[in-house]
């Protein structure tokens, strides 16, 4: 039985589509009103019900009849709209498409999720078969990761391939999620000094648990975004990171709970303890070389990974006295969504990095079971976004500004629809403008 998932299955409402409210003022009636000379109503709000596949036609035609759009809200599709806004007390459609880990830490073991078996050349393996079942989108997909538009020749992938591992060895296993938080979330260092695994921040490893999948054959390899630099957290080129959450569901049809083969063996790691490791892979998620970069992070859950590597190369004391030729001038600001305060994954050195470099880093929580939304639903990161939405706008548009998505797929909508009311305002449509970002390697994303 396919299990849909927190994701999958909170993006359908009932009707089976998502639906988006419009607020438009100075629209006219139609164009051929523009050839009258009789008063034509352009003032006050008009509200359109938009569903998410025509959000761009619609908001080419409301131009076209000079329009403004003031805001872009979520409804449910079930939702009536008299003329006022009003909502109810509907969670919004899209806060649900990115639960941020809330229902049955559907946001798994971190970024755990290669394509298929024929990829493996490029450094992917089949997912185990609970991973697949979680993580699969509407068309059947896994983990999605935009492919990187300029040449990286440069940079290491594949030292290490499933048929050939390197064997490394557990430092330390610490937890991330203090008392009172949800689920578990662990640190975990590697010893990598025996071989010769080098990566850069953005890439991801490969883990290969032991023993024998449902159907007899060794368990293939998980992919995780590495959570430290280059130079590991020692600085001392000996180490690498991760950030594993515990894989955690309830089977759709026995109700029994599961937990994934890879994470679980991860998370209860004795320092010591030997791991299969290949990769590295991936060249969309890296940093600009650029050192006066501006720099979106949104991420939710182990999402922050990638945004940790990024965070310690730029602005840690030792990162900095290691990399002479990168000094980081530029800004960096970090979207974070989790359920609880508990779960803020390093919390403390996030806090360090504000605290020490208030003009060049800006941390955005999104708290989903403690703060709330607009419209008094639940605090998710596209929440956020919105709410920062002119903001974001106006730094994207800079040519050096680099945006990293990283972690549930379902954000990506909410993401999309805050910008779109954004871009639209200056009568740019958001889809054909992304479009251009991921061209010239500026829009990166990571979701699953």
């Amino acid at each position: 039985m396919y299990n849909q998932g927190a994701v999958e299955g909170a993006a359908n409402t009932e009707l089976g589509s998502r639906i988006f409210l419009y607020e438009v003022v100075g629209l006219r009636q139609s164009e051929e009103t523009d050839q009258t000379n009789y008063p034509i109503r352009k003032s006050g709000s008009v509200f359109i019900r938009v569903p998410y596949n025509r959000m761009n036609q619609e908001m080419r035609r409301i131009t076209r009849l000079g329009g403004t759009i003031v805001s872009i809200q979520p409804i449910t599709a079930l939702e009536p709209v008299n003329g006022k806004a009003s909502f109810g007390n509907a969670t919004s459609v899209v806060s649900e498409l990115a639960t941020s880990e809330e229902t049955a830490n559907s946001e798994g073991n971190g970024k755990a999720t290669p394509v298929n078996a024929d990829s493996e050349a490029k450094g992917f393996a089949e997912s185990s078969a609970e991973e697949q079942l979680k993580n699969k989108d509407k068309k059947g997909n896994t983990m999605t990761q935009a492919k990187a538009k300029k040449d990286h020749g440069d940079v290491p992938v594949n030292t290490y391939r499933p048929n050939a591992p390197f064997i490394g060895k557990v430092v330390s296993n610490e937890p991330l999620v203090k008392e009172g938080g949800i689920g578990i979330v662990q640190h975990l260092k590697f010893d990598i000094s025996a071989g010769d695994l080098k990566y850069l921040e953005g890439q991801s490893i490969g883990i290969i648990p032991p023993g024998l999948d449902k159907n007899g054959k060794p368990e293939k390899l998980r992919l995780y975004s590495i959570a430290s630099t280059r130079h590991g957290d020692d600085v001392d080129d000996k180490t690498v990171s991760l950030c594993v959450r515990q894989l955690e569901y309830k089977h759709p049809e026995t109700s029994e709970t599961v937990y994934g083969v890879c994470s679980t063996h991860l998370c209860f790691l004795e320092p010591g303890a030997e791991v299969k490791i290949t990769g590295p892979v991936g060249k969309e998620m890296l940093l600009p070389q650029d050192t006066d970069a501006n720099v979106i992070m949104m991420a939710t859950g182990t999402g922050i990974a990638p945004m940790r590597a990024y965070l310690w190369r730029q602005f840690k004391d030792a990162e900095r006295a290691a990399n002479q030729e990168y000094q980081f001038k530029g800004f960096s600001w970090l979207i974070f969504g989790v359920p609880t305060t508990p779960n803020l994954l390093y919390k403390e050195e996030l806090e360090e990095i504000q605290q020490k470099y208030p003009d060049n880093f800006r941390l955005t929580a999104a708290i989903s079971r403690e703060q709330k939304n607009p419209q008094g639903g639940r605090m998710y990161i596209q929440d956020r976004v919105a709410e920062h939405a002119d903001e974001l706008w106006q730094l994207i548009k800079n040519e050096k500004t680099h945006t990293y998505i990283c972690g549930l797929r379902g954000m990506e909508e909410g993401i999309d629809a805050a910008l779109t009311a954004a871009a639209a305002k200056e009568g740019v449509t958001w889809s054909d403008y992304q479009k251009q970002l991921k061209k010239g390697g500026r829009w990166h994303v990571e979701t699953y």
